[in-house]
Protein backbone atom coordinates (compact mmCIF):
# COMPACT_ATOMS: atom_id res chain seq x y z
CA UNK A 1 0.00 0.00 0.00
CA UNK A 2 1.39 3.35 -0.98
CA UNK A 3 1.93 5.83 1.83
CA UNK A 4 -0.68 8.49 2.49
CA UNK A 5 0.11 11.75 0.78
CA UNK A 6 1.45 14.39 3.12
CA UNK A 7 -1.17 16.56 4.76
CA UNK A 8 -1.28 20.06 3.27
CA UNK A 9 0.23 22.83 5.41
CA UNK A 10 -1.75 25.74 6.73
CA UNK A 11 -3.12 28.19 4.19
CA UNK A 12 -0.93 31.27 3.99
CA UNK A 13 -2.64 34.36 5.34
CA UNK A 14 -3.36 37.36 3.13
CA UNK A 15 -1.64 39.87 5.41
CA UNK A 16 -1.18 42.95 3.26
CA UNK A 17 -4.65 44.48 3.96
CA UNK A 18 -4.04 44.23 7.71
CA UNK A 19 -0.59 45.79 7.36
CA UNK A 20 -2.03 48.67 5.34
CA UNK A 21 -4.68 49.26 8.03
CA UNK A 22 -1.98 49.07 10.70
CA UNK A 23 0.08 51.73 8.96
CA UNK A 24 -3.03 53.89 8.68
CA UNK A 25 -3.74 53.53 12.41
CA UNK A 26 -0.37 54.94 13.38
CA UNK A 27 -0.41 57.63 10.74
CA UNK A 28 -3.74 58.86 12.09
CA UNK A 29 -2.52 58.74 15.69
CA UNK A 30 0.34 61.10 14.83
CA UNK A 31 -1.94 63.49 12.92
CA UNK A 32 -2.45 66.03 15.77
CA UNK A 33 1.30 66.36 16.26
CA UNK A 34 1.80 67.06 12.55
CA UNK A 35 -1.24 69.28 11.99
CA UNK A 36 -0.83 73.03 12.29
CA UNK A 37 -4.60 73.39 12.61
CA UNK A 38 -6.22 71.43 15.45
CA UNK A 39 -9.72 71.80 14.06
CA UNK A 40 -12.56 69.52 15.23
CA UNK A 41 -12.40 67.43 12.02
CA UNK A 42 -8.67 66.80 12.56
CA UNK A 43 -9.24 65.75 16.17
CA UNK A 44 -12.22 63.56 15.29
CA UNK A 45 -10.29 61.79 12.53
CA UNK A 46 -7.23 61.37 14.77
CA UNK A 47 -9.34 59.85 17.57
CA UNK A 48 -11.93 57.76 15.77
CA UNK A 49 -9.89 56.92 12.66
CA UNK A 50 -7.67 54.36 14.45
CA UNK A 51 -10.75 52.82 16.10
CA UNK A 52 -12.42 52.36 12.71
CA UNK A 53 -9.21 50.87 11.27
CA UNK A 54 -9.02 48.43 14.20
CA UNK A 55 -12.57 47.30 13.53
CA UNK A 56 -11.73 46.94 9.84
CA UNK A 57 -8.89 44.63 10.86
CA UNK A 58 -11.50 42.39 12.50
CA UNK A 59 -13.54 42.54 9.30
CA UNK A 60 -10.44 41.57 7.32
CA UNK A 61 -9.76 38.70 9.70
CA UNK A 62 -13.26 37.32 9.28
CA UNK A 63 -13.74 37.97 5.56
CA UNK A 64 -10.40 38.31 3.81
CA UNK A 65 -7.56 36.75 5.79
CA UNK A 66 -7.78 33.18 4.34
CA UNK A 67 -7.77 31.78 7.87
CA UNK A 68 -9.87 28.72 8.58
CA UNK A 69 -13.40 29.20 9.85
CA UNK A 70 -12.55 27.83 13.28
CA UNK A 71 -9.45 30.02 13.46
CA UNK A 72 -11.47 33.09 12.53
CA UNK A 73 -14.04 32.48 15.24
CA UNK A 74 -11.39 31.84 17.89
CA UNK A 75 -9.38 34.93 16.92
CA UNK A 76 -12.27 37.39 16.60
CA UNK A 77 -14.15 36.08 19.63
CA UNK A 78 -11.03 36.06 21.78
CA UNK A 79 -10.12 39.62 20.71
CA UNK A 80 -13.56 40.92 21.65
CA UNK A 81 -13.43 39.13 25.01
CA UNK A 82 -10.03 40.69 25.72
CA UNK A 83 -11.42 44.13 24.86
CA UNK A 84 -14.40 43.74 27.17
CA UNK A 85 -12.37 42.33 30.08
CA UNK A 86 -9.66 45.00 29.80
CA UNK A 87 -12.31 47.73 29.72
CA UNK A 88 -13.92 46.41 32.88
CA UNK A 89 -10.55 46.12 34.64
CA UNK A 90 -9.16 49.47 33.52
CA UNK A 91 -8.91 52.51 35.78
CA UNK A 92 -12.10 54.67 35.86
CA UNK A 93 -10.18 57.60 34.33
CA UNK A 94 -9.23 55.39 31.39
CA UNK A 95 -12.53 53.71 30.57
CA UNK A 96 -14.37 54.55 27.35
CA UNK A 97 -12.13 57.26 25.88
CA UNK A 98 -8.89 55.67 27.03
CA UNK A 99 -10.01 52.27 25.80
CA UNK A 100 -11.04 53.63 22.40
CA UNK A 101 -8.09 55.95 22.00
CA UNK A 102 -5.30 53.66 23.23
CA UNK A 103 -6.26 50.08 24.07
CA UNK A 104 -8.17 49.35 20.85
CA UNK A 105 -5.41 50.52 18.45
CA UNK A 106 -2.72 48.78 20.50
CA UNK A 107 -4.78 45.60 20.79
CA UNK A 108 -5.33 45.52 17.02
CA UNK A 109 -1.64 46.18 16.40
CA UNK A 110 -0.53 43.39 18.71
CA UNK A 111 -3.01 40.96 17.12
CA UNK A 112 -1.63 41.61 13.62
CA UNK A 113 1.99 41.49 14.80
CA UNK A 114 1.26 38.12 16.43
CA UNK A 115 -0.19 36.81 13.18
CA UNK A 116 2.87 37.98 11.24
CA UNK A 117 5.20 36.28 13.73
CA UNK A 118 3.25 32.99 13.59
CA UNK A 119 2.13 33.08 9.96
CA UNK A 120 3.79 29.73 9.02
CA UNK A 121 2.67 27.75 12.05
CA UNK A 122 -0.46 25.64 12.42
CA UNK A 123 -3.80 27.57 12.37
CA UNK A 124 -4.53 26.79 16.01
CA UNK A 125 -1.15 28.15 17.04
CA UNK A 126 -1.47 31.23 14.78
CA UNK A 127 -4.64 32.36 16.54
CA UNK A 128 -3.19 31.57 19.98
CA UNK A 129 -0.03 33.62 19.33
CA UNK A 130 -2.07 36.55 18.00
CA UNK A 131 -4.39 36.49 21.00
CA UNK A 132 -1.48 36.20 23.42
CA UNK A 133 0.09 39.30 21.88
CA UNK A 134 -3.25 41.12 22.06
CA UNK A 135 -3.66 40.07 25.70
CA UNK A 136 -0.30 41.67 26.55
CA UNK A 137 -1.34 44.90 24.81
CA UNK A 138 -4.77 45.06 26.42
CA UNK A 139 -3.34 44.05 29.77
CA UNK A 140 -0.83 46.87 29.71
CA UNK A 141 -3.61 49.46 29.48
CA UNK A 142 -5.29 48.06 32.59
CA UNK A 143 -2.18 49.11 34.52
CA UNK A 144 -2.34 52.82 33.75
CA UNK A 145 -4.60 55.75 34.50
CA UNK A 146 -5.22 59.01 32.66
CA UNK A 147 -4.06 62.08 34.56
CA UNK A 148 -5.61 64.48 32.05
CA UNK A 149 -4.82 65.91 28.65
CA UNK A 150 -2.22 68.40 27.51
CA UNK A 151 -3.18 71.32 25.35
CA UNK A 152 -2.54 69.35 22.16
CA UNK A 153 -4.94 66.66 23.48
CA UNK A 154 -2.41 63.92 24.11
CA UNK A 155 -3.06 62.03 27.33
CA UNK A 156 -0.83 61.99 30.38
CA UNK A 157 -0.59 58.31 31.31
CA UNK A 158 0.94 57.09 34.58
CA UNK A 159 0.89 53.79 36.45
CA UNK A 160 -2.45 53.44 38.18
CA UNK A 161 -0.88 52.64 41.55
CA UNK A 162 1.21 55.79 41.62
CA UNK A 163 -0.15 58.43 44.01
CA UNK A 164 -1.49 61.52 42.27
CA UNK A 165 0.04 64.92 42.85
CA UNK A 166 -3.03 65.70 44.95
CA UNK A 167 -2.46 62.55 47.05
CA UNK A 168 1.15 63.55 47.66
CA UNK A 169 0.09 67.06 48.58
CA UNK A 170 -2.58 65.90 51.02
CA UNK A 171 -0.37 63.29 52.68
CA UNK A 172 2.50 65.73 53.13
CA UNK A 173 0.71 68.77 54.50
CA UNK A 174 0.11 69.46 58.14
CA UNK A 175 -3.39 69.97 59.46
CA UNK A 176 -2.68 73.66 59.82
CA UNK A 177 0.23 75.41 58.14
CA UNK A 178 0.28 78.22 60.71
CA UNK A 179 1.54 81.16 58.66
CA UNK A 180 2.02 84.51 60.37
CA UNK A 181 -1.06 86.74 60.46
CA UNK A 182 -0.63 89.87 58.36
CA UNK A 183 -2.04 93.05 59.86
CA UNK A 184 -1.57 95.46 56.95
CA UNK A 185 -4.69 96.82 55.23
CA UNK A 186 -5.89 95.15 52.04
CA UNK A 187 -7.88 97.95 50.41
CA UNK A 188 -5.26 98.52 47.71
CA UNK A 189 -4.35 95.35 45.81
CA UNK A 190 -1.36 95.43 43.48
CA UNK A 191 -2.77 92.53 41.46
CA UNK A 192 -6.49 92.42 42.25
CA UNK A 193 -7.37 89.33 40.25
CA UNK A 194 -7.42 87.56 36.91
CA UNK A 195 -4.70 88.90 34.57
CA UNK A 196 -4.03 91.99 36.68
CA UNK A 197 -5.69 95.37 37.23
CA UNK A 198 -6.96 95.66 33.65
CA UNK A 199 -7.54 91.95 33.03
CA UNK A 200 -5.11 92.40 30.14
CA UNK A 201 -1.83 90.78 31.34
CA UNK A 202 0.00 94.11 30.98
CA UNK A 203 2.68 95.16 33.50
CA UNK A 204 3.71 98.77 32.84
CA UNK A 205 6.74 100.56 34.25
CA UNK A 206 8.94 97.48 34.55
CA UNK A 207 11.88 95.99 32.66
CA UNK A 208 13.58 92.66 33.31
CA UNK A 209 17.25 91.86 32.87
CA UNK A 210 17.74 90.03 29.59
CA UNK A 211 20.56 87.64 30.52
CA UNK A 212 19.58 85.19 33.24
CA UNK A 213 22.84 83.28 33.03
CA UNK A 214 24.67 86.32 34.40
CA UNK A 215 21.94 87.22 36.88
CA UNK A 216 19.46 84.42 37.42
CA UNK A 217 16.00 84.71 38.97
CA UNK A 218 16.24 83.79 42.66
CA UNK A 219 13.78 81.28 44.04
CA UNK A 220 12.26 82.63 47.25
CA UNK A 221 10.04 79.67 48.07
CA UNK A 222 8.37 76.62 46.58
CA UNK A 223 5.32 74.90 48.04
CA UNK A 224 2.94 72.11 47.05
CA UNK A 225 -0.61 73.14 46.28
CA UNK A 226 -3.77 71.28 45.38
CA UNK A 227 -4.94 70.93 41.78
CA UNK A 228 -6.74 73.74 39.98
CA UNK A 229 -6.20 76.30 37.23
CA UNK A 230 -6.65 79.39 39.35
CA UNK A 231 -4.06 82.17 39.28
CA UNK A 232 -3.23 84.58 42.13
CA UNK A 233 -4.67 87.80 43.49
CA UNK A 234 -2.05 89.82 45.39
CA UNK A 235 -2.39 92.44 48.10
CA UNK A 236 0.71 93.40 50.05
CA UNK A 237 2.09 90.29 51.70
CA UNK A 238 -0.90 88.11 50.88
CA UNK A 239 -1.50 85.82 47.91
CA UNK A 240 -4.95 84.40 47.30
CA UNK A 241 -5.69 81.39 45.12
CA UNK A 242 -8.08 78.44 44.79
CA UNK A 243 -7.33 74.73 44.77
CA UNK A 244 -8.77 71.27 45.36
CA UNK A 245 -8.05 69.25 48.48
CA UNK A 246 -9.79 65.91 48.34
CA UNK A 247 -13.55 66.41 48.43
CA UNK A 248 -13.19 70.09 49.31
CA UNK A 249 -12.61 73.16 47.21
CA UNK A 250 -10.34 75.57 49.05
CA UNK A 251 -9.69 79.29 48.95
CA UNK A 252 -6.26 79.81 50.47
CA UNK A 253 -4.26 82.82 51.58
CA UNK A 254 -0.47 82.46 51.52
CA UNK A 255 2.32 84.65 52.83
CA UNK A 256 3.93 86.24 49.78
CA UNK A 257 7.36 86.31 51.47
CA UNK A 258 7.51 82.73 52.72
CA UNK A 259 4.77 80.73 50.99
CA UNK A 260 3.32 79.74 54.38
CA UNK A 261 -0.42 79.25 54.49
CA UNK A 262 -2.16 81.98 56.50
CA UNK A 263 -5.68 80.62 56.29
CA UNK A 264 -7.76 78.25 54.17
CA UNK A 265 -11.51 78.26 53.71
CA UNK A 266 -12.80 74.91 52.52
CA UNK A 267 -16.26 73.76 51.48
CA UNK A 268 -17.46 70.43 50.19
CA UNK A 269 -17.33 70.52 46.39
CA UNK A 270 -15.35 68.61 43.80
CA UNK A 271 -15.46 69.09 40.05
CA UNK A 272 -13.29 67.08 37.67
CA UNK A 273 -13.18 66.50 33.93
CA UNK A 274 -10.93 64.28 31.82
CA UNK A 275 -8.89 67.01 30.05
CA UNK A 276 -8.41 69.39 32.96
CA UNK A 277 -8.65 67.17 36.00
CA UNK A 278 -9.95 68.35 39.35
CA UNK A 279 -10.11 71.77 40.90
CA UNK A 280 -11.40 75.32 40.55
CA UNK A 281 -10.94 77.17 37.28
CA UNK A 282 -11.51 80.79 38.28
CA UNK A 283 -9.18 83.26 40.02
CA UNK A 284 -10.06 85.19 43.22
CA UNK A 285 -10.92 88.89 42.95
CA UNK A 286 -9.97 91.57 45.48
CA UNK A 287 -11.93 94.82 45.62
CA UNK A 288 -11.96 97.46 48.36
CA UNK A 289 -10.91 95.01 51.05
CA UNK A 290 -13.37 92.33 49.89
CA UNK A 291 -12.48 88.92 48.42
CA UNK A 292 -14.72 87.12 45.89
CA UNK A 293 -14.30 83.60 44.53
CA UNK A 294 -16.24 81.28 42.23
CA UNK A 295 -15.86 77.51 42.46
CA UNK A 296 -16.05 75.09 39.55
CA UNK A 297 -19.47 73.80 40.68
CA UNK A 298 -20.87 77.32 40.92
CA UNK A 299 -20.49 78.38 44.56
CA UNK A 300 -19.83 82.12 44.71
CA UNK A 301 -18.35 83.45 47.95
CA UNK A 302 -17.51 86.75 49.50
CA UNK A 303 -14.83 86.17 52.13
CA UNK A 304 -13.08 88.33 54.67
CA UNK A 305 -9.54 88.43 53.19
CA UNK A 306 -7.79 88.71 56.56
CA UNK A 307 -9.39 85.62 58.06
CA UNK A 308 -11.19 83.69 55.32
CA UNK A 309 -14.51 84.09 57.15
CA UNK A 310 -17.58 83.75 54.90
CA UNK A 311 -19.57 86.98 54.54
CA UNK A 312 -22.11 85.47 52.12
CA UNK A 313 -22.52 82.67 49.62
CA UNK A 314 -24.59 82.21 46.44
CA UNK A 315 -25.11 79.16 44.24
CA UNK A 316 -25.12 79.67 40.46
CA UNK A 317 -26.75 76.29 39.94
CA UNK A 318 -29.85 77.51 41.75
CA UNK A 319 -29.84 81.11 40.57
CA UNK A 320 -29.12 80.27 36.92
CA UNK A 321 -31.10 77.03 36.93
CA UNK A 322 -28.34 74.97 35.38
CA UNK A 323 -25.65 72.41 36.15
CA UNK A 324 -21.94 73.15 35.65
CA UNK A 325 -20.90 73.31 31.99
CA UNK A 326 -18.59 70.71 30.46
CA UNK A 327 -15.38 72.16 31.92
CA UNK A 328 -16.93 73.71 35.03
CA UNK A 329 -17.82 77.28 35.98
CA UNK A 330 -14.72 79.32 35.16
CA UNK A 331 -15.75 82.97 35.41
CA UNK A 332 -13.42 85.06 37.57
CA UNK A 333 -15.69 87.54 39.41
CA UNK A 334 -15.76 91.17 38.26
CA UNK A 335 -16.60 93.86 40.82
CA UNK A 336 -18.02 97.14 39.52
CA UNK A 337 -20.53 99.71 40.82
CA UNK A 338 -21.39 97.77 43.95
CA UNK A 339 -22.09 94.43 42.26
CA UNK A 340 -20.03 91.32 41.56
CA UNK A 341 -20.62 89.93 38.06
CA UNK A 342 -20.11 86.35 36.84
CA UNK A 343 -21.06 84.36 33.76
CA UNK A 344 -23.46 81.51 34.53
CA UNK A 345 -24.94 80.52 31.17
CA UNK A 346 -28.50 79.94 32.31
CA UNK A 347 -31.54 80.34 30.08
CA UNK A 348 -33.48 83.56 29.64
CA UNK A 349 -31.97 86.42 31.59
CA UNK A 350 -29.80 84.10 33.73
CA UNK A 351 -26.75 84.08 31.48
CA UNK A 352 -24.76 86.76 33.34
CA UNK A 353 -25.61 87.41 36.98
CA UNK A 354 -24.81 90.36 39.25
CA UNK A 355 -24.93 90.14 43.05
CA UNK A 356 -24.77 92.96 45.56
CA UNK A 357 -21.32 93.01 47.12
CA UNK A 358 -22.68 93.80 50.59
CA UNK A 359 -25.45 91.23 50.95
CA UNK A 360 -25.06 88.77 48.06
CA UNK A 361 -28.59 89.38 46.80
CA UNK A 362 -29.16 88.97 43.07
CA UNK A 363 -29.37 92.46 41.56
CA UNK A 364 -29.82 91.70 37.88
CA UNK A 365 -29.46 89.04 35.23
CA UNK A 366 -28.79 89.33 31.53
CA UNK A 367 -29.19 86.89 28.64
CA UNK A 368 -25.98 85.33 27.35
CA UNK A 369 -24.85 82.32 25.40
CA UNK A 370 -25.27 78.85 26.80
CA UNK A 371 -21.63 78.44 27.76
CA UNK A 372 -18.45 80.44 28.15
CA UNK A 373 -15.21 79.97 30.03
CA UNK A 374 -14.32 83.64 29.59
CA UNK A 375 -14.73 86.18 32.38
CA UNK A 376 -16.56 89.53 32.30
CA UNK A 377 -14.33 92.59 32.27
CA UNK A 378 -14.84 96.33 32.45
CA UNK A 379 -13.89 98.35 29.37
CA UNK A 380 -14.45 101.86 28.08
CA UNK A 381 -15.81 101.56 24.56
CA UNK A 382 -16.51 104.68 22.50
CA UNK A 383 -16.50 106.70 25.72
CA UNK A 384 -18.96 104.41 27.48
CA UNK A 385 -18.30 102.00 30.35
CA UNK A 386 -19.39 98.52 29.29
CA UNK A 387 -18.86 94.92 30.30
CA UNK A 388 -17.81 92.76 27.31
CA UNK A 389 -18.67 89.07 27.63
CA UNK A 390 -17.68 86.45 25.05
CA UNK A 391 -19.87 83.35 24.79
CA UNK A 392 -20.68 80.59 22.32
CA UNK A 393 -23.20 83.02 20.77
CA UNK A 394 -20.62 85.74 20.10
CA UNK A 395 -19.92 89.02 21.90
CA UNK A 396 -22.26 90.97 24.11
CA UNK A 397 -21.80 94.32 25.83
CA UNK A 398 -23.65 94.93 29.08
CA UNK A 399 -24.42 98.09 30.99
CA UNK A 400 -22.93 97.38 34.45
CA UNK A 401 -25.59 99.53 36.12
CA UNK A 402 -28.54 97.30 35.25
CA UNK A 403 -27.36 94.48 32.96
CA UNK A 404 -29.11 95.82 29.89
CA UNK A 405 -27.64 94.50 26.65
CA UNK A 406 -26.27 97.42 24.62
CA UNK A 407 -24.74 95.23 21.93
CA UNK A 408 -25.26 91.65 20.77
CA UNK A 409 -22.74 90.73 18.09
CA UNK A 410 -23.45 87.29 16.70
CA UNK A 411 -20.55 84.96 15.96
CA UNK A 412 -21.99 81.60 16.97
CA UNK A 413 -19.76 78.62 17.63
CA UNK A 414 -20.36 75.10 18.86
CA UNK A 415 -16.83 75.17 20.27
CA UNK A 416 -15.83 76.48 23.65
CA UNK A 417 -14.68 80.07 24.04
CA UNK A 418 -12.21 80.78 26.82
CA UNK A 419 -10.20 83.88 25.94
CA UNK A 420 -10.79 87.37 27.21
CA UNK A 421 -11.81 89.96 24.61
CA UNK A 422 -8.78 92.15 23.94
CA UNK A 423 -9.67 95.86 24.05
CA UNK A 424 -7.26 98.17 22.23
CA UNK A 425 -7.96 101.87 22.74
CA UNK A 426 -11.67 102.70 22.94
CA UNK A 427 -12.86 101.29 19.62
CA UNK A 428 -10.88 98.17 18.66
CA UNK A 429 -11.77 94.81 20.11
CA UNK A 430 -10.38 91.34 19.31
CA UNK A 431 -12.24 88.10 20.00
CA UNK A 432 -10.88 84.63 19.31
CA UNK A 433 -11.96 81.05 18.81
CA UNK A 434 -9.60 78.08 18.68
CA UNK A 435 -9.78 74.88 16.65
CA UNK A 436 -8.93 76.53 13.36
CA UNK A 437 -11.46 79.38 13.50
CA UNK A 438 -9.18 82.33 14.27
CA UNK A 439 -9.20 85.85 15.68
CA UNK A 440 -11.52 88.65 14.54
CA UNK A 441 -10.98 92.39 14.78
CA UNK A 442 -14.05 94.49 15.42
CA UNK A 443 -14.38 98.28 15.31
CA UNK A 444 -17.09 99.71 17.55
CA UNK A 445 -18.58 103.19 17.52
CA UNK A 446 -21.40 104.66 19.52
CA UNK A 447 -24.83 104.97 17.89
CA UNK A 448 -27.28 106.54 20.31
CA UNK A 449 -28.02 103.98 23.01
CA UNK A 450 -26.15 101.23 21.23
CA UNK A 451 -23.11 100.49 19.08
CA UNK A 452 -22.33 99.93 15.43
CA UNK A 453 -19.90 97.12 14.68
CA UNK A 454 -17.57 96.86 11.69
CA UNK A 455 -15.68 93.64 11.00
CA UNK A 456 -12.17 94.59 9.92
CA UNK A 457 -10.60 91.14 9.49
CA UNK A 458 -10.59 87.55 10.64
CA UNK A 459 -7.14 85.98 10.84
CA UNK A 460 -6.56 82.24 10.82
CA UNK A 461 -2.92 83.00 11.58
CA UNK A 462 -3.86 83.37 15.26
CA UNK A 463 -6.07 80.56 16.56
CA UNK A 464 -5.58 80.33 20.35
CA UNK A 465 -7.49 77.79 22.43
CA UNK A 466 -7.26 79.18 25.96
CA UNK A 467 -4.15 81.36 25.83
CA UNK A 468 -4.87 85.07 26.07
CA UNK A 469 -3.52 87.73 23.73
CA UNK A 470 -1.64 90.99 24.26
CA UNK A 471 -1.17 93.95 21.90
CA UNK A 472 1.88 96.20 21.61
CA UNK A 473 2.69 99.01 19.19
CA UNK A 474 0.34 97.87 16.46
CA UNK A 475 0.97 94.14 16.75
CA UNK A 476 -0.75 91.29 18.55
CA UNK A 477 1.10 88.44 20.28
CA UNK A 478 -0.44 85.10 21.20
CA UNK A 479 -0.47 81.36 20.51
CA UNK A 480 -1.47 79.55 17.31
CA UNK A 481 -2.50 77.16 18.80
CA UNK A 482 0.62 76.21 20.76
CA UNK A 483 3.30 78.22 18.96
CA UNK A 484 3.93 81.89 19.68
CA UNK A 485 2.99 84.23 16.82
CA UNK A 486 2.97 87.93 15.98
CA UNK A 487 0.10 89.38 13.91
CA UNK A 488 -0.23 92.83 12.35
CA UNK A 489 -3.13 94.61 14.06
CA UNK A 490 -3.94 96.65 10.96
CA UNK A 491 -4.15 93.80 8.45
CA UNK A 492 -4.42 90.59 10.46
CA UNK A 493 -1.42 89.17 8.60
CA UNK A 494 1.01 87.00 10.54
CA UNK A 495 4.51 88.46 10.88
CA UNK A 496 6.25 85.44 12.38
CA UNK A 497 5.60 82.14 14.07
CA UNK A 498 8.06 80.31 16.31
CA UNK A 499 8.80 79.25 19.82
CA UNK A 500 7.12 75.97 20.70
CA UNK A 501 6.05 76.95 24.19
CA UNK A 502 2.99 74.72 24.24
CA UNK A 503 -0.30 76.11 25.44
CA UNK A 504 1.32 78.62 27.74
CA UNK A 505 0.39 82.08 29.01
CA UNK A 506 2.18 85.41 28.72
CA UNK A 507 2.59 88.89 30.19
CA UNK A 508 3.46 92.08 28.32
CA UNK A 509 6.02 94.52 29.72
CA UNK A 510 5.32 97.39 27.31
CA UNK A 511 7.95 99.85 28.56
CA UNK A 512 10.69 97.28 27.89
CA UNK A 513 9.26 95.70 24.71
CA UNK A 514 9.28 92.35 26.50
CA UNK A 515 7.02 89.31 26.67
CA UNK A 516 7.27 87.06 29.71
CA UNK A 517 6.06 83.61 28.67
CA UNK A 518 5.12 80.82 31.08
CA UNK A 519 5.27 77.67 28.94
CA UNK A 520 2.94 74.71 29.24
CA UNK A 521 5.81 72.65 30.67
CA UNK A 522 6.62 75.26 33.33
CA UNK A 523 9.56 77.20 31.89
CA UNK A 524 9.70 80.99 32.18
CA UNK A 525 10.93 82.59 28.95
CA UNK A 526 11.72 86.22 28.13
CA UNK A 527 10.97 87.19 24.53
CA UNK A 528 11.43 90.47 22.69
CA UNK A 529 8.09 92.02 21.68
CA UNK A 530 9.06 92.86 18.11
CA UNK A 531 7.38 92.19 14.75
CA UNK A 532 10.71 91.54 13.06
CA UNK A 533 11.25 87.96 14.20
CA UNK A 534 11.03 85.68 17.21
CA UNK A 535 13.83 86.78 19.55
CA UNK A 536 14.09 84.63 22.65
CA UNK A 537 16.29 86.43 25.16
CA UNK A 538 16.64 84.02 28.07
CA UNK A 539 14.80 81.32 30.01
CA UNK A 540 14.73 79.33 33.23
CA UNK A 541 13.05 76.08 34.29
CA UNK A 542 10.62 76.67 37.15
CA UNK A 543 7.80 74.09 37.25
CA UNK A 544 7.81 70.44 36.23
CA UNK A 545 4.24 69.61 35.25
CA UNK A 546 1.43 70.81 32.99
CA UNK A 547 1.04 74.55 33.56
CA UNK A 548 -1.99 76.45 32.29
CA UNK A 549 -2.30 79.02 35.09
CA UNK A 550 -1.66 82.69 34.32
CA UNK A 551 1.57 84.14 35.80
CA UNK A 552 1.59 87.17 38.11
CA UNK A 553 4.34 89.83 38.18
CA UNK A 554 4.32 92.44 40.96
CA UNK A 555 7.46 94.55 41.07
CA UNK A 556 10.37 92.14 40.97
CA UNK A 557 8.24 89.24 42.29
CA UNK A 558 7.01 86.61 39.85
CA UNK A 559 4.40 84.18 41.20
CA UNK A 560 3.62 81.06 39.17
CA UNK A 561 1.70 77.90 39.91
CA UNK A 562 0.10 74.88 38.31
CA UNK A 563 -1.93 71.99 39.69
CA UNK A 564 0.96 70.73 41.82
CA UNK A 565 3.28 73.54 42.96
CA UNK A 566 3.49 77.28 43.51
CA UNK A 567 6.76 79.18 43.24
CA UNK A 568 7.86 82.74 44.00
CA UNK A 569 10.86 84.16 42.14
CA UNK A 570 12.77 87.38 42.65
CA UNK A 571 13.39 88.56 39.09
CA UNK A 572 16.48 90.52 38.06
CA UNK A 573 15.46 93.96 36.82
CA UNK A 574 16.90 95.67 33.78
Amino acid sequence: MSPDPAKPGPSPLRLWPALVLLALIWALRTLPAMADDLSPPVLMVAFFGPVVCALLILVWWLAGSRASRREKLIGAGGWVVLLVVSTLLSHPSFQVFGTLGSAVPWGATAFVVGLVAARWTRPERRAAVALAAAAVAFGFWTLVRNDGLWGDFHSEHVWRWQPTAEDRFLSGRSERAGGEAVAEPLAAAEWPGFRGPGRDSVVPGLALAEDWTAEAPRELWRIRVGPGWSSFAVAGRRLFTQEQRGEFEVVAAYDADTGAEIWAHEYRSRFSDTPGGAGPRATPTLSRGMLFTLGAEGLLHRLEPKTGKVVWQADLRQDAGREPPTWGFASSPLVVDGVVIVHAGGEGDRGVLAYGVEDGRLRWGAPAGGHSYSSPQLSRIAGRRSVPQVTDAGLMLLDPANGSVVLQYEWPSDLYRVLQPLMIGESTLLISTGFGVGTRRLELRSDGDGFVVEERWTSRGLKPHFNDLVAHQGFVYGFDPNILVCVDLETGERQWKGGRYGHGQLLLLPDADQLLVLTETGDVVLVRATPERLEELTRVEVLDAKTWNHPVLVGDRLYVRNGEEAVALEMPLG
